[in-house]
């Protein structure tokens, strides 16, 4: 970009120009001046020291590279909580009407709504709040800890301490309380609990001197500074009150201690109990458990990358392996001109894509385990549901018995059809009871009820017929009964034969 106080200039202007700016750079000319008397560095460049064409700079100067849109309103305070500026004695005109504050409305008060507001009692007028308007700048609408006050913490910082006070206290009294009672305790038992009281000892004053011991695993190590920076926390992987390897054996014939990898080789006490000695040299633990086996996944891991495998046991480790547990799983098969397994892997057998030997419900084998009667079922409890719950040897014992009786029942069943005792033969009465021996029917009086049924019927079909003079008569003979049963049954009814 141009600026204002660049002006036209001839080639000789031009050339003295940059004769003056080459006399600048290599010091034998005085530096150029800004508007603020400040000297401006001769290797800033003319696009960074020339000032754009709409601030109308007449001098070089840097003042537009910094912050010249300075607002003055901006702030980072925040707002005074809780803060009261004034109190009247009675009710002014605007105030609230709930509280009687000048601050806000009845709609937003925060108050709890009185009864009668201090409007009308004029008393217990609310203090006026502070009121504040802040405009805040980029960072400050941004700053989720702008207001707050950090002697705050300091309340948490009690409750931690206090919490912690209590439970020494709290393990020290139990303590106490431990001792006194195996004071108590006579000298017969004493001796022999003593050595449990001494372990629950133990475990208390571990508990007790927690605060003291809780730290022996860490070191301290200040990291990345020019005064050696923060405070990091590095576990430590001896336990403090170990003995240290290097002092098992202070003999200077014995195994060599390397300070520098803090490795002990060979076993410092090779003539010691291995029942009592709890190190017995970093070789040790290199020939056994894991550590063999790392060890021959390494060496396999080589072998394999000399004859060609692209393998690696750092740069892939799961595919390293992988390979060797296929390596281990090979083995030499013999086969036969039909192509059947001689001798080497047997033969694996073909598996269900559902899930198998899985038991449900409390039985001990699986559903298909058992047959009977063209059923499946459960070989544990002989049952033939399939979600049934497994009853076990008393299940097995109760079906049993209930065939039995079932087939108990069956066979007396059938000793009755065969010879059936002969009973007595009853004609039920029209109403349902047995027929007393003195009853005799009329056949006159039947052959007319027989009629009047009839009749009946007939006006039931055809509502034309009946007549409008109706008598009605409740009193029903034997052979009103006898007849409406007669007209009731059908021959094609497969239950008439009950009726007889």
């Amino acid at each position: 970009m141009a600026t204002a106080s660049v002006a036209f200039k001839s080639r000789e202007d031009h050339r003295k120009q940059i004769e003056l700016e080459e006399a600048r750079k290599a010091g034998l000319a005085p530096a150029e001046v800004d508007e603020d008397g400040k000297e401006i560095n001769p290797h800033i460049p003319q696009y960074m020291s020339s000032a754009p064409w709409y601030l109308n700079a007449e001098r070089p100067s840097l003042k537009h590279q910094r912050k010249w849109k300075s607002d003055p309103n901006y702030t980072k305070s925040w707002y005074d909580r809780g803060a009261k500026i004034f109190q009247a004695d009675k009710y002014r005109k605007g105030a609230c009407e709930n509280c009687g504050a000048m601050t806000h409305d009845a709609k937003s008060c925060m108050e709890r709504p009185r009864r009668v507001g201090a409007k009308w009692t004029n008393k217990h007028i609310a203090p006026d709040e502070k009121i504040e308007t802040f405009e805040l700048d980029y960072d400050g609408k941004r700053d989720r800890w702008n207001g707050y006050d950090a002697s705050t913490y300091a309340r948490v910082i009690e409750r931690y301490e206090a919490r912690d006070e209590a439970r020494k206290k709290y393990l020290k009294e139990q303590q106490l309380k431990k001792l006194e009672k195996s004071n108590q305790n006579g000298e017969e038992n004493a001796a022999s609990d003593e050595d449990e009281e001494e372990d629950d000892l133990r475990v208390d004053e571990a508990k007790v001197d927690e605060s003291k011991q809780m730290d022996f695993a860490k070191v301290e190590k200040r990291v990345r500074t020019t005064g050696g920076g923060s405070t990091g926390t590095v576990r430590n992987l001896r336990i403090r009150e170990d003995t240290a390897k290097y002092l098992l054996n202070l003999d200077v014939n014995s195994a060599h201690y390397d300070p520098k990898t803090r490795s002990m080789r060979e076993d410092p006490l090779p003539d010691a109990d291995p029942n009592e000695k709890f190190y017995g040299g970093d070789n040790q633990y290199r020939n056994s458990g894991q550590a063999l086996e790392f060890k021959e996944l390494n060496i396999h891991a080589w072998e394999a990358f000399d004859k060609g495998q692209d393998v690696h046991m750092q740069a892939a480790p799961s595919q390293a392996e992988l390979l060797y547990k296929n390596f281990k799983s090979e083995r030499q098969v013999e086969y036969d001109r039909a192509g059947r397994i001689i001798k080497g892997q047997e033969a694996a057998l073909p598996r269900s894509k559902y899930e198998e030997d899985v038991f449900i419900n409390n039985h001990t084998t699986v559903w298909g385990s058992w047959w009977r009667d063209h059923q499946w079922g459960y070989k544990c409890c002989k049952q033939t549901i399939r979600n049934s719950y497994c009853t076990g040897a008393a299940g097995i014992e109760a079906a049993e018995a209930a065939s039995d009786l079932m087939k108990a029942n069956i066979a007396r069943k059938e000793a009755a059809t065969e010879d059936p005792t002969p009973t007595e033969e009853k004609k039920l009465a029209t109403w349902g009871t047995d027929i007393p021996d003195d009853l005799v029917l009329d056949d006159n009086l039947l052959a007319e009820a027989l009629k009047k049924e009839d009749q009946r019927k007939r006006e039931e079909k055809d509502e034309r017929k009946r007549k409008y003079n109706v008598r009605w008569n409740d009193e029903v003979t034997p052979e009103d009964m006898e007849a409406y049963r007669m007209k009731r049954v059908h021959h094609d009814d497969p239950m008439k034969d009950f009726l007889h």
